[in-house]
Formats: C-alpha cells, structure tokens, sequence
C-alpha cells in the first residue's frame, strides 16, 4: 500500500468464465453489476471493467486498503460458480520508484 495515510493499493482482478459461466455468458453483465457491489461492500473499488481476448475473459482494475481486502473481494466473486480469478498487485509509477530506490 501508498505511504500516504488512507491510500489504496491496486489489483488487477483477472476472470476466466466456468462452464456454468459460459453456459450463462448473458447474464454476465448483470454478475458485473452484482460483482462491482460485492467490491464495495467488502471495502473495494472497481475502478474499471474489460472484457478482454486471450487468456482471460474480462479483467477489474481495483483499489483496496490491503491484500486482504482484494483477496476476500476476489473470493467472494468465485464461490459464486461462473468464473475463477486470479489477482495481481499492481505498483503505480512512484510506488515503483520506491521499491527500486530501496534495493540493495
């Protein structure tokens, strides 16, 4: 997480769709809608959605407090059936100078 008091830190939130997912991809936009809330009740922020090509299906760009927080949020989505996640913490530009800075 940023140094500064309150700041968030970034995750991408990447989707593959289930079978039952799949099976259901028109009810996907509405899981998006349900999804976003469930961020939020949980103490994230969906910043952003993509449907991508590829490797994965659609991505979240989220800000939460702490790992914990993107973790439980991810979760939460999944135990529902329709996709699997896999999160990644993302460093803005300066947290990234940062880290390099304080290297040995």
């Amino acid at each position: 997480m940023n140094d500064e008091e309150g700041a968030m830190a970034s995750y991408f939130v990447f989707f593959r769709f289930t079978e039952r997912g799949v099976k259901n991809v028109r009810e996907s936009p509405a899981r998006v809608e349900t999804a976003k809330k469930s961020f939020r009740e949980l103490g994230a922020t969906v910043k952003a959605f993509y449907a991508l090509m590829g490797a994965y299906d659609t991505v979240f760009i989220v800000e939460a407090p702490d790992d914990e927080t993107a973790a439980r949020a991810a979760l939460a989505t999944a135990s529902l059936g329709n996709v699997r996640t896999e999160t990644v913490r993302a460093f803005d530009e300066d947290e990234f100078k940062r880290i390099v800075a304080a290297l040995p």
